[in-house]
């Protein structure tokens, strides 16, 4: 009774789509796209890293440059500012120094002819004489010229400094207008007693090297901001470069997914069909295995297609050695699954240096191409006439199929190309296994009808005599 019950509620309640695995979610994505397409609108997050880290790498090389450029112009700007003041101030000390020199003193008191004439005190910074009477200065000799509007207090405070130190004094003063304006003092002394007198106060103008100093200043900037701006382009470069390896590397890996998800899509899906048909019907569960045979032979070849391409994309992986490209085809031929098919091998005995691996994955490749696509028009059973040569280094794969246009090679060679149903990838493999060995793909057109492709391996080392040994595939 309980058994019947748990029947009839089995059988009334509509049987509930099984959930998708984990592979499958991986090639299809959430929405039934495919993880390639997803990739394609939107760059990936290790891609985003990347690009990250590129900009971090090209900041920092920047805000270091910037950070010495930047001190360094700091510093000429300032040893060219205060150079600049050095010398105003030697100029200023000569015309005084000039000055006391031409003062003298006779019995009639100070005599000040001579610094009417001189050219020290009658051209360029402004030279002030002051006596001391008391406490007091007072102003006995100006030189002529345009002067410069500093009060008197600041040129009698340094005046007095300058008499009370017996020594040069030096400072800066603001004018009227709130201009700036150098000061400099040196003390002059009465002939017969020694004593200090007075001094001479000469008001030199900053503004006399402040043009040169800023063209300099902005000569120096500039040339700092082109300079940065160098190194930030610089820097990106340099980085972008540093991290190819890195780039080749992600470029390597999302290929390779980006394969097995195009790659196993089909025959995955093909699988999980015929499971949930034998689920629904375990009693027909024979009739399905051929299905999942041929789509497990399929997954297998997918599956090595992938795993070659990983080796090719990897670095160290390639080993060629010394072998019988013929024997080695032989072989391949040999391993083809009976079928109406038929395929004739005319081989040359013929040394080559090659990766083994590759090469068979190569051939294999052509041969599943040409037993694919070249099914020989208006044959009844639809059965392919192949023929494999092997001629030195070139392994020649034709059928009498349909032909291809030796033109349209370049796109049937890329990935994810296939226009009868083929998985997208065994030619493009072919390509790179010949561009590994140094070699090249090609396609021609047969006389009568076909293709013939020709996979060109590395320069003959040895070759003898040929076969021709016609036999059903």
């Amino acid at each position: 009774m309980t058994g019947d019950h748990q029947g009839q509620r089995s059988a009334g309640r509509p049987r509930r789509a099984p959930r998708r695995g984990l592979l499958t979610r991986l090639l299809t994505g959430r929405h039934g796209r495919p993880a390639t397409a997803r990739r394609a609108a939107r760059p990936s997050p290790a891609r985003r890293r990347l690009g990250r880290l590129q900009w971090r790498l090209t900041l920092a090389y920047t805000l270091i440059t910037l950070a010495g450029v930047g001190a360094l112009s700091w510093l000429v700007i300032r040893t060219d500012g205060r150079s600049w003041q050095s010398a105003e101030y030697e100029d200023m000390h000569r015309r005084a120094a000039v000055a006391v020199s031409l003062i003298y003193y006779t019995d009639a008191g100070i005599q000040l002819d001579g610094l009417y004439d001189d050219e020290a005190t009658s051209a360029g910074a402004q030279v002030i004489v002051l006596q001391a009477h008391g406490d007091r200065l007072r102003r006995v000799f100006t030189s002529r010229g345009p002067g410069v509007d500093v009060a008197a207090d600041a040129v009698d405070r340094i005046a007095h400094r300058a008499m009370t130190h017996d020594d040069t004094e030096s400072t800066r003063a603001r004018t009227g207008e709130g201009g700036s304006v150098y000061l400099l003092a040196l003390p002059y002394y009465q002939d017969q007693s020694q004593k200090t007198a007075g001094a001479v106060v000469v008001a030199g103008d900053p503004a006399k090297g402040q043009a040169q100093h800023r063209r300099l200043a902005v000569a120096v900037l500039s040339g700092s901001g082109l300079l940065v701006l160098l190194s930030a382009v610089t820097g990106y470069v340099l980085s972008g470069r540093s991290m190819r390896p890195a780039w080749e590397a992600l470029d390597a890996q999302e290929r390779l997914l980006a394969d097995a998800a195009h790659e196993l899509r089909t025959p995955v899906a093909v699988m999980r069909g015929s499971v949930d048909i034998a689920d629904a019907d375990p009693g027909g569960l024979h009739s399905h295995l051929p299905r999942l045979r041929r789509a497990a032979d399929r997954m297998t070849d997918v599956v090595d297609n992938i795993l070659t391409r990983g080796r090719l994309q990897s670095t160290g992986t390639f080993r060629p050695v010394p072998l019988r490209l013929d024997q080695l085809v032989e072989q391949v031929c040999e391993e083809l699954p009976v079928s109406r098919h038929t395929v004739t091998t005319s081989l040359e005995a013929s040394v080559a240096t090659a990766d083994p691996a590759l090469v068979r994955i190569a051939v294999r490749n052509l041969l599943a191409n040409a037993l694919r696509h070249g099914r020989t028009p208006g044959d009844p059973e639809d059965r392919a006439e192949v023929d494999v040569m092997v001629r030195g280094t070139a392994v020649t794969v034709a059928d009498r199929g349909a032909g291809v246009d030796p033109d349209g090679l370049p796109g049937l060679l890329e990935r994810f190309r296939s226009d009868g149903g083929g998985t997208g990838i065994g030619l493009s493999l072919v390509r790179e296994v010949a561009a590994t060995h140094g070699g090249q793909v090609t396609v021609r057109r047969r006389p009568g009808g076909g293709s013939a492709f020709v996979l060109t391996l590395g320069p003959l080392q040895r070759s003898a005599g040929h076969r021709r040994t016609p036999r059903p595939s």
